[in-house]
């Protein structure tokens, strides 16, 4: 099974972005810390810059609240990046995804 992040990788990566796993582990904190404290992946294309928070579906809201918390979401939001929670799950066996955009 692939990861939420691996899937979202594919998806942004099919509609023409090129995209980049940018949440890195810390193996002294035993934590995996997300670029700016909320953004798992960068994608770049189609004219804009996208900042994509991967989870599972029932983790969409945990992670809204996440990125609204973000202590760097001002400077994000004035660099022009969109922001995207993808939260994925299976549907008759195949995963889909609910995308959120972050207003």
């Amino acid at each position: 099974m692939s990861s939420p992040t691996q899937r979202s990788l594919a998806l942004l990566r099919e509609r023409g972005y090129t995209a980049a796993v940018v949440e890195r582990w810390n193996p002294y904190a035993k934590i995996r810390q997300d670029l700016f404290g909320c953004i798992d992946v960068v994608a770049v294309g189609n004219g804009e810059t996208v900042g994509v928070q991967a989870c599972h579906y029932s983790d969409v809201s945990k992670r809204l609240e996440k990125i609204g918390n973000a202590e760097a979401l001002p400077a994000i939001r004035a660099a022009g990046w969109r922001l995207l929670v993808m939260g994925w799950h299976k549907v008759k066996g195949r995963y889909v995804v609910r995308e959120v955009g972050v207003s």
